[in-house]
């Protein structure tokens, strides 16, 4: 907040729910800059309701920016950034989280210990899967898969596989790239998703390519909760076709079905991507470098 009000007059929203469409509006015609954070909607709606907006741009505090319709934004004249290289360690270690903590059942775990049900070692007790010499698939070479991949490989020793939309030259790691998505998921036992979110990846995992995974395989997302088609995921694990699924985000967010959490198979995390302090304030700097570019008439670090 210092630095920000370095740069100008600040207006900070105390409210930490979402913003509505109704106030995105208001915002677009109040302010020179807004700094959105997740689910804030600046939605096409949003931009409609003021024809004339004051704002010329929307920094985001976030690498994710579903929530901006960016056509919309570009349409009334603003421009839009993001902050992508603060979170990208921060976001892998969490899909590291969840694929342990899925593979070797520690949430069954820890709630069995908290409960009291836990009467000591036994030879078969919450038997899992070991991850190293496993085959991950990552759905997504970009910075973050790519921050995975490394963590995954020389960490446990995994067999990296991924899909992209572009060639990637260099993964990091030793690593395959396949061009076919369902092909992807049948090579492999842990899938991790880490694509951006939007109308082109919305349902990229559907019920065919979850009926593609092995029967042993487990599901991890960090990306969007809409990339996933939740109801095609609760069934599949209903039906005991996939052994587990770890997830951070959810189609509609912030309700989780009631199935989910229901399942002791399924790992269930509130968006903790980027929550470390320290990481939260390289977001905010980085979205602060954004504006103070803006300001000043330079090219901007991190356009969308």
């Amino acid at each position: 907040m210092e630095a920000a009000q370095a740069l100008g007059e600040v207006t900070l929203r105390a409210d930490d729910a979402p913003m509505t469409e109704e106030e995105a509006t208001r915002a677009l015609g109040l302010y020179d800059v807004i700094l959105p954070t997740l689910g804030d909607a600046f939605t096409a709606a949003a931009f409609a309701g003021m024809p004339a907006p004051r704002c010329r741009l929307l920094a985001n505090f976030g690498v994710g920016y579903n929530h901006i319709d960016v056509a919309a934004a570009r349409k009334a004249g603003l421009v839009v950034t993001n902050t992508p290289g603060a979170v990208t360690e921060a976001t892998a270690d969490i899909a590291l989280t969840l694929m342990l903590m899925t593979a070797r059942r520690a949430g069954e775990g820890e709630r069995m210990v908290r409960a009291g049900l836990w009467r000591g070692w036994a030879p078969t007790q919450l038997l899992g899967m070991h991850l190293g010499g496993r085959r991950l698939g990552i759905v997504g070479m970009g910075r973050i898969g790519r921050a995975i991949a490394r963590r995954a490989h020389l960490g446990l020793g995994m067999e990296v596989s991924f899909f992209n939309r572009s060639p990637v030259a260099d993964a990091g790691v030793p690593a395959r790239q396949v061009a076919d998505l369902a092909a992807l998921a049948a090579d492999s036992d842990v899938l991790a998703i880490a694509v951006p979110g939007g109308p082109a990846t919305r349902h990229l995992i559907d019920a065919g390519i979850l009926s593609a995974l092995p029967g042993h395989a487990i599901l991890v997302n960090i990306a969007r909760g809409d990339v996933i088609d939740e109801a095609a995921l609760i069934t599949a694990l209903q039906q005991g076709r996939l052994a587990g699924a770890g997830l951070d985000v959810y189609e509609f967010e912030p309700r989780v079905p009631d199935a989910l959490i229901g399942m002791e198979n399924v790992v269930l995390l509130p968006h903790l991507g980027t929550n470390a302090l320290d990481v939260r304030q390289s977001m905010g700097h980085m979205a602060l470098a954004n504006i103070a570019a803006h300001l000043e008439g330079r090219p901007l670090p991190n356009p969308v």
